[in-house]
């Protein structure tokens, strides 16, 4: 194979793709990136088993073939390359020699045969949504998706997709984020799961809010593609928390309702939480009363009071919460105005915008050590 590119589209490609080749594995082809060059096209492959990323790049092919060079050591060389186009040349030993201005180097190979065959979706369906709108989306529960959960499926985003909307859901065991969006779509009711990780490299390529991204669900497997970008993905199986039970009845959640300015609300928060260490925890305290919030915090550091007006409505409740879990959801909180829902000291807290349904976000309280 003997390939001549431009340096630093080849660096940015590598780059890209690299996130998907295996950092750990006995397999050492999937260490590496797979270069496949014929038709002045040079396609590069990251698999590790579960994810793959692919792109494509023009370039002079001087001699087709194909190549697997260590991901890391490639793309290290390359972005340290001097000149603006590179040259790599590989023999019949799986040698590579790179060369850039005056700079030289030679990398070991693998033979492209002992790499994994990427997995195809056919047969399935094809839904076309707004990058921006799908980036959001994602943003908007990422953060509520399981680390470490007995179900792997929690370990991910379920998508419901219907006639012109869709939803993702994300479950930690102790918080839920829901997001909807309307959007044109026609075609079968779908739902799957899909890992936390794929979403996130997809939200990374994701660079043109206004283009659309296309996504192809199957059975086991779904794809999306994202201008010059294939990243493919197996489905996380299993039973995912049946989410619309585990939500209260916005209705019924009567006995206290409040509006608050939702920056204020966070910054307050924020810094209540100051004395509260990874190592040194304590719940936050609220009070909804006589149209205030009263925020508290207690631990061996010191005590932090603070408090700001709200407009609520129904009786007085004290609650108590992991800060965390309230501050990463009222970072995602794109309105200006957010509604607390609360029905005790014990029931899930609720987030909603001040208008519409596009998110929910509960919340599990923490009991207070006050309380009986």
């Amino acid at each position: 194979m003997k390939v001549i590119c431009n340096s630093i589209e080849l660096s940015e490609a590598c780059q890209n793709v690299q996130r998907a080749a295996s950092t750990k594995t006995a397999i050492p082809a999937i260490e590496g990136i797979l270069m496949v060059a014929e038709n002045n096209i040079l396609t590069l492959t990251g698999y590790d088993l579960e994810m793959g990323i692919t792109t494509s790049i023009p370039a002079r092919i001087e001699e087709e073939g194909q190549l697997v060079l260590n991901a890391h050591m490639f793309s290290e060389t390359l972005r340290k390359l001097p000149g603006s186009t590179v040259s790599i040349d590989s023999d019949s030993r799986q040698i590579a020699s790179i060369s850039s201005g005056e700079f030289e180097s030679t990398l070991i190979g693998i033979s492209a045969e002992e790499y994994p065959e990427l997995p195809s979706v056919s047969g399935g369906y094809t839904v076309t949504l707004n990058q921006g709108i799908l980036k959001d989306m994602v943003r908007k529960t990422i953060f509520s998706v399981a680390i470490k959960d007995s179900k792997i499926v929690h370990t991910g985003i379920k998508f419901e997709i219907e006639k012109n909307h869709i939803r993702l859901i994300a479950v930690d065991g102790v918080r839920l984020a829901i997001r909807n969006e309307n959007i044109e779509y026609d075609g079968e009711e779908l739902s799957f799961v899909v890992p936390a990780k794929t979403l996130s490299e997809v939200v990374k390529l994701m660079d043109d809010d206004d283009a659309d991204i296309v996504i192809s669900v199957g059975k086991r497997h779904i794809v999306f593609e994202i201008g010059s970008y294939n990243i493919i993905s197996r489905l996380l199986d299993g039973e995912f928390l049946n989410y619309k039970a585990a939500i209260p009845p916005l209705d019924d959640l009567s006995q206290i309702e409040v509006s608050v300015d939702t920056k204020s609300f966070l910054e307050s928060i924020d810094r209540t939480s100051l004395i509260i260490t990874d190592k040194i925890k304590s719940p936050v305290k609220c009070v909804f009363a006589d149209g205030m919030i009263k925020i508290s915090s207690m631990t061996s550091l010191g005590s932090a009071n603070d408090k700001l007006s709200a407009d609520i409505e129904g009786e007085s409740c004290t609650i108590g919460f992991n800060n965390k879990y309230m501050i990463e959801a009222l970072r995602v909180c794109d309105t200006d105005e957010i509604k607390i829902k609360l029905n005790g000291a014990i029931a899930p807290i609720l987030l909603v915008p001040a208008e519409g349904d596009s998110f929910i976000f509960l919340i599990l309280p923490v009991r207070l050590k006050n309380e009986d």
